[in-house]
């Protein structure tokens, strides 16, 4: 579940190139609030938001704030059943 949402944030990702002679590749996902990355390559900032989006994800749950889901993937949290 985790992989797919990920995955499904990667797609959705919106890459550009900006102004920058260090990392000149942009990249973010609009619907994850303050979500975005660069670096030298697509390929690094394809990565490096990769890393950001798990990072977000990891401190939206521990701080308890609402993740959106996209497309058919959600994250939600796991009652825990009585054995």
């Amino acid at each position: 579940m985790l992989t797919e949402y990920v995955e499904e944030a990667l797609r959705r990702a919106h890459y550009e190139i900006i102004e920058d002679p260090d990392e000149p590749f942009y990249g973010e996902v609009k619907e994850l609030e303050g979500v975005w990355a660069s670096g030298k390559s697509l390929e690094e900032c394809r990565s490096q938001l990769k890393d950001v989006v798990e990072g977000w994800i990891l401190l939206s749950i521990k701080k308890g704030l609402p993740i959106p889901k996209l497309g058919a993937y959600e994250i939600t949290e796991i009652a825990e059943q009585a054995a």
